[in-house]
């Protein structure tokens, strides 16, 4: 025998729970009791129901560069110190966001412009596609960066891009911009100025104050730190202090191991890190390199962190949720957390080269980083 209840089933119940609803509505509440199995107050459906990205790729050749080459023509440095364009996620549209938590824009400066320095919170890098002269000024150190090699641009940190030499350059950005701006933690700064003979000066170029290529002299060489490198801290100290990573060290390392078996979910991985800690880059995401090898498939793996892939050499084809994404090289895609993933490498002669970028180490701060893969006879393995 059921204990006494104070609840009393009204014979109009319907039409006053609807009303209910629609109260909780207007007041800008929500009911979580998840009672009702109808599609319209079905609770758990539609706490869930937020917009969520979905697997897209974007092509480089085909779309990106025809529109930036446009840009070029119409867009000068005086109308808008930014000539790039932001790849946006159907799924999250029209938020300026390729996952949830990062974005990536491809960018393309004409021969011989500088844009002024600016600085903001979220975190950045950019990654060299064409052309040799592709520029970053930061904190100081004046980088000129070229195919594959990767330049920082931390938080809170001065610096100015462009290209030099007579030449255009193509380069792509990741950011952590959506996810600084869910944090309510956006902020940019445009007035750069220097303290000259005592007296505040705005500039429009950073004064040189290390010589070109500092990060790899004094940082590049894994396990040595020289320690007559200058002590001052670089940028605001939130990141790896070598602020430039170059193509031909990544190609080498995963060169030299390329006979190696590797991981079967994630192939020869390489970790872009911090060389004075062995943490990533970022606090908040990281980088890598990852090499398929003639006809290599990786096994499907599934996790939460999600990724922004760009081929930068080869072609092939990713599985996503059981959907096909062809790539070539510049193309990128985006990989949701909480997808099933594997790529194939295309060619039995060539191997792929795969840049890709993670939120992975925001999760693993908050203790909420999960993992897994299937093996070859389809069984699900925690990885992580």
């Amino acid at each position: 025998m059921s204990g006494p209840s104070n609840v009393h089933r009204l014979p109009n119940r319907d039409a006053a729970l609807k009303a209910l609803y629609e109260d909780l509505a207007v007041k800008n509440m929500f009911p979580f009791w998840a009672q009702s199995s109808d599609v319209t107050n079905d609770e758990i459906k539609q706490l869930m129901g937020t917009k969520r990205a979905v697997p897209h790729v974007w092509r480089c050749e085909e779309d990106i560069e025809p529109i930036l080459h446009r840009a070029v023509e119409l867009v000068t440095m005086e109308d808008s110190e930014r000539r790039s364009v932001v790849l946006i996620n159907p799924g999250l549209s029209p938020k300026r966001a390729t996952v949830s938590t990062m974005y990536t824009a491809y960018r393309l400066n004409d021969a011989n412009e500088i844009m002024p320095p600016h600085k903001h919170s979220p975190s950045a890098v950019r990654f060299g596609l064409k052309g040799k002269g592709n520029f970053t000024g930061v904190d100081g150190e004046n980088i000129v960066f070229g195919p594959g090699d990767m330049v920082l641009t931390p938080n809170d940190t001065w610096h100015n891009h462009g290209t030099v030499g007579d030449e255009q350059a193509l380069n792509l950005s990741v950011l952590d911009f959506p996810l600084v701006e869910m944090l309510h933690a956006i902020h940019f700064d445009h007035n750069y100025s220097e303290v000259i003979d005592g007296k505040t000066v705005k500039l429009k170029q950073q004064t040189e104050r290390f010589v070109p290529d500092y990060s790899q002299r004094i940082y590049g060489y894994g396990g040595l730190t020289p320690r007559f490198g200058r002590n001052e801290k670089r940028g605001a100290g939130f990141s790896s202090p070598m602020f430039v990573y170059r193509w031909d060290m990544m190609r080498e390392l995963l060169e030299r191991h390329k006979d190696w078996d590797g991981d079967p979910h994630d192939a020869l991985t390489v970790e872009y890190t911090d060389p004075t800690s062995g943490q990533p880059v970022f606090k908040t995401i990281t980088f890598f390199v990852q090499m398929l090898r003639p006809g290599e498939r990786t096994l499907p793996v599934k996790q939460n962190a999600s990724l922004l892939v760009s081929p930068f050499e080869g072609r092939g084809h990713s599985i996503v949720d059981g959907q096909r994404y062809d790539w070539k090289e510049f193309d990128t895609l985006a990989v949701p957390g909480g997808t099933w993933f594997e790529h194939v490498n295309d060619s039995d002669k060539d191997p792929v080269f795969l840049f890709i970028a993670s939120d992975e180490p925001t999760l693993k701060k908050l203790d909420l980083y999960k993992k897994w893969g299937k093996t070859k006879s389809d069984e699900i393995l925690q990885l992580v």
